[in-house]
């Protein structure tokens, strides 16, 4: 297979069920070193990708192939965040820098200086003037985009700083980190307003807000998912069935919010039915740890990227549906 050239999987005749049955549409690769996430633009359209190869790449998601390869960083890259008018693109990086690109022009528009070990994590806010980011010097940081300057440092967690993010109104922040801790931040203020926090105190890995921002979803290093109420500050449903040990898993919801999709150490994805925490179907393909994962804005459609001995990002549809690309 040419490097950059998709390999097209030819799908399962359809099912009328209503029950999902996402397989393989393409099978994408480029990347030199680990797949660390995969995220798709606000209009679904393209994906992005980022590696400790120190580059991001930008895919074409309707055809599965390369758009263009953003160079610049002098070390690997852990995270993207697209802007949510979809005209801007960061990226985090162990040179402890972010990079804000310009995904009309593909060129570099701003490098954020201020991290003191390296960059985890980021995220845009809903109206795309602030960013958030998070690293291994344990902070959180708080951006004016336009400015290029950080506006709060947050001393947030006492370990690295693995996922940060705002709510769906950019009135919160949301952090976690090896501490074991989620925390939730007002973002006007920096002020902590509430820490989350398991008995058993596992690395949290990954976060997301539910659309009403009631609850969080949280993937951590004891191989479960968790919700958490945000408002109870308890956790209300978890999910099992992969294996989470040693990395930090990104997890998502997936088909209009009613599943949960996250990767696995055993080279799988799991997709749980939100409510029930049934197992509801597992992707197989993967050649080596599924870190990134992450489902389309739009469409039943998942993409997920894979470590070291596979290097390969997969773009999922859902044959039963009849939404598809």
């Amino acid at each position: 297979m040419d490097e950059d050239k998709p390999q097209t999987i030819p799908s399962e005749s359809l099912r009328l069920d209503g029950t999902p049955h996402y397989r393989t549409k393409y099978i994408m690769s480029g990347h030199a070193r680990s797949i660390s996430a995969v995220k798709f633009s606000p209009d679904g359209t393209m994906l992005a990708s980022c590696s400790a190869d120190k580059v991001v790449k930008i895919w074409d998601v309707v055809h599965g192939e390369l758009i263009q390869t953003l160079e610049g960083h002098t070390e690997g890259i852990s995270d993207v965040a697209w802007s949510h008018d979809g005209e801007f693109l960061a990226s985090a990086s162990d040179d402890k820098t972010i990079w804000i690109w310009s995904i009309e022009e593909f060129t570099m528009v701003k490098v954020l200086k201020g991290h003191t070990n390296f960059v985890f994590c980021v995220n845009f806010s809903p109206l795309s003037n602030l960013l958030v980011s998070g690293g291994f010097d344990e902070t959180v940081r708080v951006w004016d985009v336009a400015r290029g300057k950080a506006l709060k440092t947050l001393p947030a967690h006492s370990d690295p700083v693995t996922a940060v993010t705002f709510n769906h109104d950019g009135t919160l922040i949301a952090s976690c980190a090896m501490d074991g801790l989620i925390r939730v931040w007002d973002a006007d203020s920096g002020q902590c307003l509430k820490t989350l926090v398991d008995d058993d105190n596992p690395i949290c890995s990954h976060i997301k807000f539910t659309p009403n921002s009631r609850f969080v979803l949280c993937s951590t290093q004891d191989s479960t998912v968790r919700l958490w109420n945000t408002q109870a500050s308890r956790c209300v449903k978890t999910y099992k069935g992969h294996t989470n040990r040693t990395y930090s898993l990104f997890v998502d919801f997936a088909s209009g919010g009613k599943q949960v999709v996250c990767g696995s150490e055993d080279c799988k994805v799991y997709l749980w039915d939100l409510q029930t925490r049934q197992i509801i179907q597992v992707l197989e393909g993967h050649r080596d740890v599924v870190i990134a994962v992450a489902s389309h804005p739009h469409r039943p459609i998942i993409a997920s990227a894979s470590m070291e001995r596979d290097l390969s990002i997969r773009i999922w549809h859902d044959v039963n549906s009849p939404d598809r690309m």
